[in-house]
């Protein structure tokens, strides 16, 4: 509660001094008017000052200090707060909803910055932000804004180190030359279209995606069972439970009871995950194998058996509810790289037995899971693992580069001996974000986007898909850099083996697309590969962003999409993973946003972009204890709501007109309210059917006992019924 009086303190002394005497009751704030020297109006005053404005009229931003002295605030006990719709709803709580003005707002940056603020930029456009949430959801009411300044100027104790001007000014030339910046752009493109206007994505379209479209969810590492979990069936032995002692279960020696193999439902967490599979209606679903549980040594000398009949299990069960899988050979993650020990140990991927090993292990999942496989992802973001190797730039290429030979060895591998009568098809997912400028008025910014476009995804596809050899734009970047003495980095050489081993090693593009980046160029000088790009990325607060701080951008996805066309060719596209994370346990309505919006992308990507884009799969399936939100299920297996979300968008194929036919001939989806009734009370049906089945069994225990009552009575009473003579008493 102290720091609560200690805000309006503050806020009194800023604002109040004042505001109070002319928008209220003519005096002081009443906590001022006990401080010391503070000088008493008298009643006349009162009068004369109260009501002398026609609106609240007040400026907000730095005023002249930089951030740097905001450590200094903090030591005196005071926050600073750049929350200006918090501002305005304290005026409109204060002083009855007064008419506002803010007269000054806007940002500064250092002298040496001429017209590029990208800075100033952002923050005027969530201090703009701020007001239209102000005047849209607080009622309050803002009835103009007023940038600061015009000119460059002198800035008081800062004098000339600092800019807050929207033109440049050249105060070392004679004519004190006047340019205009990029907030001076942004600010007139605001003005145009009063505020920010839906226009970055075209409007939502009707259309459904073809009959053979892959509806999916993603699932990444899926840990085995080594044994099954029913085991009630094939153990052989009888035990006596001891439930009044220590309740645990006692084997009776000497008895040996029939059993049988063990089935693929012994297994409860596969009929978990097909439960779920079957509520959200998925045609598709993307897991990866566990290398580590099948080949422990990292070679062919042990194979656990049982790992690999319990994902032929996982297969085999999803077709037959007919959910086809996609099956990665090798995901790795950021924690845990995914690798066999003696792998690990000898080198990992800067080694390059690991590629033959990698080999060996994609060889014998063929052979186990092929015939059931008909999608084959090797590697999952190859372009991502390659950051764990970051010592130097250089084991960063390296370890790519290794990856990209095992990814070709395999995919030979298959196509010269499986795939002519598996008949299936083999890629590899890159993670594929798009990239924006942060400052689209500089030109060095367009030039970061597609820099990072050229790194990050052309990296790979352009050796696999194009011409078997690194991206022309990043090898020059990286020979400029070193020139400059800004680099040490050296990208691996295609032997012309290497080079006609990958080329063309890939049957679809399969890429991974959760956000949009906005990036500026910045020079970077260090010895991680990350710095050879010189790009920067910038978070944009006023975008809907998830807990994790991805961005909901859903026209980057169709943008990107495009670039794939455009750069590779006519080729199949599946989205292999897209999703965001959402805190929510139940009404998961961030999720639910981003699958519509995506998945609209996706559809005007296909039925005007004419990209040929063959399956989207959601990501992911279950969410994991202390991690972020990404599932449409609990880490206990509870269904949110985007569960039916995704699966009515999957019955329709798309976003169906009203007009449309149902899709691919198949009867509308309605929800049936005696069906959903029964799925969802199963419990309590059953207890019913049981108390009614065993109301029925004592009910005719009871007929049954009363009728022999009954004739044994009659029986009785004839016995005592006097004979003629001549008869004898005949009994049944």
């Amino acid at each position: 509660m102290e720091d609560v009086f200690n805000c309006q303190h503050s806020m009194t002394s800023v604002l109040g001094w004042f505001a109070n005497p002319i928008h209220a009751d003519g005096d002081y704030p009443e906590y001022m008017r006990t401080m010391v020297g503070m000088p008493k109006l008298s009643e006349a005053e009162k009068e004369e000052v109260r009501g002398t404005a026609d609106f609240f009229a007040f400026s907000f931003g730095p005023n002249n200090f930089r951030p740097s002295n905001m450590v200094n605030a903090v030591k005196m006990g005071q926050n600073v707060s750049l929350n200006l719709r918090q501002v305005l709803n304290w005026i409109k709580l204060e002083y009855d909803n007064p008419r506002i003005l803010i007269s000054e707002n806007g940002w500064f940056t250092d002298s040496y910055i001429k017209t590029e603020d990208t800075t100033a930029i952002y923050m005027m456009k969530n201090f703009l932000n701020q007001v239209l949430q102000a005047l849209k959801f607080d009622d309050v009411r803002v009835f103009g804004y007023t940038a600061w300044s015009l000119l460059d100027g002198f800035e008081w104790q800062d004098a000339y180190t600092t800019r807050r001007g929207l033109f440049y000014v050249d105060f070392n030339s004679e004519q004190k030359e006047r340019r205009p910046k990029s907030s001076a752009h942004y600010y007139r493109q605001i003005i145009r279209d009063n505020g920010f206007p839906l226009k970055e994505s075209t409007p939502d379209m009707r259309g459904q995606f073809p009959c053979d479209f892959s509806w999916g969810v993603t699932e990444s590492v899926l840990k085995p069972e080594f044994m099954v979990s029913s085991p009630q069936f094939t153990d052989p032995h009888l035990y006596v439970w001891n439930a009044t002692g220590n309740r645990l279960l006692h084997r009776v020696e000497g008895i040996r009871l029939k059993t049988r193999s063990s089935q693929c439902t012994d297994y409860v967490s596969i009929k978990k995950r097909v439960e779920m599979l079957a509520k959200m209606k998925v045609t598709h679903y993307q897991f990866a194998l566990d290398w580590t549980s099948v080949l422990p040594t990292g070679n062919l000398s042990k194979v656990n058996r049982q790992v690999l009949r319990y994902y032929r299990c996982v297969v085999s069960e999803g077709l037959k509810l007919g959910v086809s899988p996609m099956v990665t050979l090798y995901h790795p993650t950021h924690s845990h790289l995914g690798l066999p020990e003696p792998l690990q140990s000898s080198g990992g991927w800067l080694n390059t037995y690991t590629t033959k090993a990698f080999q060996d292990y994609a060889g014998l999942c063929f052979r186990e899971l092929g015939d059931l496989v008909k999608l084959w992802i090797t590697i999952n973001e190859p372009n991502r693992l390659s950051d764990m190797y970051n010592r130097t730039s250089n084991d960063t290429y390296r370890a790519a580069h290794n990856l990209m030979i095992a990814h070709a060895q395999v995919w030979r591998l298959y196509d010269r001996q499986y795939r002519p009568v598996q008949r299936g098809a083999v890629s590899l997912s890159l993670h594929s974000d798009w990239a924006e400028p942060a400052n689209p008025y500089v030109d060095s910014h367009w030039k970061a986007a597609e820099r990072f476009l050229q790194f990050e995804i052309a990296w790979f596809a352009d050796p696999l898909f194009k011409t078997g050899d690194y991206p022309l734009a990043m090898k020059e970047y990286i020979a400029s850099k070193n020139q400059r003495g800004l680099s040490s980095s050296v990208l691996p050489r295609f032997t012309p083996e290497e080079s006609r081993l990958v080329k063309g090693t890939i049957d679809f593009y399969a890429l991974n697309h959760f956000t949009t980046r906005f990036v500026i160029h910045k020079q970077l000088n260090s010895s991680r590969s990350v710095a050879d790009r010189d790009v920067q990325f910038l978070q944009d607060i006023t975008r809907l962003s998830s807990p994790s701080r991805l961005a909901v951008t859903p026209w980057g996805a169709r943008k990107l999409l495009g670039w794939i066309r455009r750069n590779y060719g006519d080729m199949d596209i599946y989205i292999t993973a897209n999703g965001i994370d959402d805190l929510a346990l139940e009404n998961d309505r961030i999720r639910k946003y981003y699958l519509e919006k995506y998945v609209q992308e996706a559809l005007k990507a296909y039925l005007l972009d004419k990209v040929n884009i063959k399956g989207y799969y959601a990501f992911k399936l279950t969410e994991e204890k202390s991690k972020p939100r990404f599932g449409f299920f609990t880490s206990d297996f509870k269904a949110k709501s985007s569960v039916e979300f995704y699966s009515k968008l999957i019955s329709g194929g798309g976003f169906p007109s009203e007009t449309s036919s149902p899709a691919c001939g198949r009867p509308p989806d309605t929800e049936c309210a005696v069906c959903s009734f029964f799925t969802h009370k199963k419990p309590l049906i059953f207890f019913g059917c049981c108390f009614i089945s065993t109301l029925a069994l004592l009910l005719s225990i009871i007929i049954f006992h009363h009728r022999k009552r009954r004739k044994f009575r009659k029986a009785k009473n004839l016995e005592n019924i006097p004979l003629k003579k001549g008869q004898s008493r005949v009994l049944s």
